[in-house]
């Protein structure tokens, strides 16, 4: 249990996403750079950068490393990155011929990074799917319920009637779309990083490119043409995607709650939340908590905008604030869309009572 709201002992009734908190997780992370070292060795013995036979051994024993998670924090609080420690334990337990071919050509931040990018690999994946539930359960609703008379609202004042489709394809339209952008940037964003100490592959001399193919080829990753230890834009630009997938559904949030007020009761929903004073209401909770999602992403959006910033070939500072605030807004984000989803086959009756029209 953390301190954070999405690990918190109570507070993570509210935020808390299992599946997602796997992806995201230490040990999780760990096997992806475990992986990414393995990788290494064999795409070195693919380029012919050292013996076959001495890389597919080396990567046998990394994979199956025991690692002491202790030392790794200790290290973590010396060096600024787990790297280094992880290096000295798997050097370590390595037969005596193989520790120099270990992670040599490497540096932390291709570990670290690629680890991140096999980790957003399979956020990639969950978040598309958990959008296609969201859209197929809103296009139902829309189906049940579109043709149900409704109040619009302009500038919070009741303005004319409109179909209940109207307001609901607001919240499902987007979707479409966020589905088509991760699509589109996916390749930007899912790529190796190998670039060695100054981000050149200098160390790697004529067989870096043949290196990098490889290495990529093991790991199922893009293969650029340098690497991008300086140049965060496919990062910041997934942030600005989660900031636009939990604006969405804030949105719907928005309207929900809105619509669910006492006197409006536009909207029926089958749950809601109790109050300690007030035994009669019924809060409109996973609608608030969408708002709130929503606006949590759209202010670590622009920490993350600050985390491009990188000085020369290798910022600690911008590299340490992008930790900080990326998994935090995936976590919302794949929160935010359970909880869309679940509202969404909530809505008991949607719509408004017009004389004349009937009851939807």
């Amino acid at each position: 249990m953390g301190t954070d709201v999405f690990h918190h002992p109570w507070l993570g009734g509210l935020f808390a996403d299992d599946e997602l908190a796997g992806v995201l997780s230490p040990e999780r992370q760990l096997h992806h750079m475990l992986r990414v070292e393995a990788a290494y060795l064999r795409a070195l013995g693919c380029a012919g950068a050292i013996q076959p036979d001495l890389a597919a051994r080396g990567a046998s024993q990394v994979e199956v490393a025991t690692v002491d998670i202790e030392a790794l924090k200790m290290g973590t609080g010396v060096d600024g990155v787990v790297v280094p420690a992880l290096v000295r334990q798997l050097r370590a337990a390595a037969d005596p011929e193989l520790r120099d071919l270990i992670h040599t050509g490497l540096t932390s931040q291709d570990v670290i990074d690629t680890a991140l990018v096999l980790s957003l690999k399979d956020v990639v994946d969950l978040l598309d799917r958990r959008l296609g539930d969201l859209g197929a359960t809103l296009a139902t609703l829309n189906e049940d319920t579109g043709a149900a008379p409704l109040m619009a609202w302009t500038r919070m004042q009741a303005a004319v009637l409109i179909d209940a489709s109207d307001r609901i394809d607001t919240w499902l339209l987007p979707i479409a779309d966020h589905r088509q952008r991760l699509s589109e940037l996916s390749p930007r964003l899912l790529q190796l990083q190998f670039g060695g100490a100054a981000g050149n592959r200098a160390a790697s001399g004529a067989a870096a490119a043949s290196i990098s193919s490889a290495l990529a080829d093991e790991l199922g990753l893009e293969d650029p043409d340098r690497a991008w230890h300086a140049m965060r834009s496919p990062i910041a630009e997934f942030a600005g995607w989660l900031s636009l997938v939990s604006g969405t559904f804030g949105k719907m949030g928005q309207d929900i709650a809105l619509m669910a007020q006492q006197g409006v009761d536009a909207v029926a929903l089958t749950t809601g939340g109790g109050s300690s004073a007030m035994p009669h209401k019924q809060n409109p909770i996973a609608a608030e908590t969408l708002v709130a999602l929503a606006r949590f992403n759209a202010t670590l959006l622009s920490g993350v905008h600050q985390s491009l910033v990188h000085e020369l070939e290798r910022s600690g500072a911008a590299w340490t604030l992008e930790w900080m605030l990326l998994p935090q807004m995936i976590q919302a984000t794949g929160r935010g869309l359970l909880i869309a989803c679940h509202l969404s086959k909530n809505i008991a009756r949607i719509g408004t009572d017009v004389p004349g029209r009937g009851q939807p």
